[in-house]
């Protein structure tokens, strides 16, 4: 009992099957943790500990998790009766609960979580920082100056404090990987189309959103995408279903691949720091010792500073649309006083977008896409290897907007997307790995990108990179 926080949910789960430990001790034992530990990471801001622990003593579903504590996200995590904030004031105001459960969360109910919590999320998911003024800041267990990333940053410091073994997470620019490399776990966002986000809507953000989890290891990963993908009903996009279960996948031979890796920005909107681009270079020294054939190399598309243009028209387009969904929840327009400065500014952009503005920017997002895939179609390309993200983990306290300068935070956040966006309007798998620390001993995690709908390929090299380079070891000071 006393280390069973340290176990990932693979094992968890293999203890209750096996009757060595009941659902109700491990879900006590996370929410003990919770207790213990969310005062000063603030990263559950609705629990639900007691309703949580009826639910561990009663009769739960069979699924591949049974019994195992979870967390929802509190943007994306959309589950009957639950909060639903989305990290605004106005959704917190009116104590707004979700009316039914999406797709995702009745699979994840399926699988046999039990959902101890949701978790804090900038508002919106507009910045890779968790830092709401509706909830305050999440702070990272492995040093509470800095930030967990964002949007997923509640689900990661609650992963990376032990208090569960993973948790739900979303991305629509690096949402979940982000989180993953700034608190030293492995975040994979799923191909376009394998992971359902409805039914409320049958695409998020044009279909840059995808959703999942971070979790602690490869195996975790594979498990549960096999316990939730496949298309909802009415889906408007379907990922091909891979050959076999993913989690057929960890320990399979990948073979000798053909990957390419780069350390910086290629449209030069960031600049990696000296520790991050030494990361990246002894990862593609250890890629190569493991037999893969491994070049600086990088899709030729990922270098137009149009697709930045292109991004932000549908940014602000989506951002409004938000705003009016939000009213249409509450019944009521949403004002200025019911978000962030940061989030009306966008949303006012998005509002002086016409249709046929907002057509052509979805239309340079896709040309773009095709530009960048035809390195893995056509060029030959496996794997393309880059940082996460190009710096440590911030410092909390940077991307606040105010009303004299509202898109500060969004001005700030722009380099820590460098290296993970693009995959979001591609629609590619992309996995971040936390195989590197930096010389204070914050998580820096790697990242890699597979050609569309391969995430078998990611799962083969993910899980002989966490042989290779193992990280299971390393526990953040506040896990305890």
């Amino acid at each position: 009992m006393d280390d069973l926080h340290t176990l990932d949910a693979t094992a968890q789960a293999e203890l209750v099957r096996s009757g060595e430990v009941s659902a109700a001790e491990l879900v006590g034992v996370a929410v003990e943790r919770a207790q213990a530990l969310n005062g000063e990471l603030n990263a559950i801001i609705h629990p639900r500990y007691d309703d949580a622990a009826r639910e561990a003593e009663g009769e739960l579903p069979d699924g591949p998790f049974r019994g195992v504590p979870f967390v929802l996200k509190d943007l994306d995590g959309t589950s009957a009766g639950l909060p639903l904030h989305m990290g605004t004031k106005v959704l917190r105001d009116r104590a707004y609960v979700a009316p039914a459960d999406d797709t995702l969360a009745t699979r994840f109910r399926a699988a046999g979580l039990v959902v101890i919590g949701k978790t804090n999320t900038p508002e919106l998911g507009l910045v890779p920082s968790t830092e709401p003024e509706a909830y305050g800041p999440t702070h990272n267990p492995w040093d509470l100056t800095r930030t967990p990333g964002g949007s997923s940053g509640g689900s990661a410091a609650a992963v990376a404090a032990e208090i569960v073994p993973f948790g739900h997470a979303g991305d629509g620019g690096g949402s979940i990987r982000i989180p993953a490399s700034a608190c030293g776990l492995v975040g994979l966002k799923p191909s376009r189309g394998r992971v359902p986000v409805g039914p409320a809507v049958g695409e998020a953000w044009a279909g840059l959103v995808g959703r999942l989890a971070v979790t602690r290891s490869v195996r975790d990963t594979a498990a549960l995408l096999d316990a939730v993908a496949g298309p909802g009903v009415g889906d408007p996009y379907w990922a091909a279903p891979p050959a076999r279960p993913f989690l057929a996948e960890v320990g399979a031979d990948p073979g000798s691949l053909r990957i390419g890796w780069v350390a910086e920005a290629p449209d030069g909107s960031a600049v990696s720091d000296p520790e991050i681009t030494a990361a990246v270079e002894r990862t593609a020294q250890t890629l190569s010792d493991l037999g893969h054939r491994v070049e600086p190399a990088f899709p030729a598309g990922l270098a137009d500073g149009a697709t930045l243009a292109h991004f932000l028209t549908c940014f602000g387009a989506w951002t409004a649309r938000e705003l009016d969904r939000i009213g249409e929840m509450i019944g009521e327009p949403v004002t200025p006083d019911g978000v962030e400065a940061g989030t009306w500014a966008v949303a006012e952009m998005g509002r002086s977008v016409t249709a046929a503005q907002y057509l052509a920017g979805v239309e340079g997002l896709h040309v773009a896409a095709r530009a960048i895939i035809s390195w893995w179609e056509v060029d030959g390309f496996d794997l393309l290897l880059t940082p996460t993200m190009p710096e440590v983990p911030p410092t909390l306290g940077q991307f606040a907007a105010t009303p004299e300068n509202p898109l500060a935070g969004l001005l700030r956040a722009t380099p820590l997307v460098a290296f993970t966006a693009a995959f979001n309007i591609t629609g590619q798998p992309a996995i971040s790995v936390p195989l590197a620390e930096s010389g204070d001993g914050v998580p820096i995690g790697m990242q890699l990108v597979g050609a569309p709908a391969r995430e078998d390929v990611l799962i083969r090299v993910a899980a002989q990179l966490e042989t290779a380079v193992p990280w299971a070891g390393r526990r953040p000071a506040r896990a305890g």
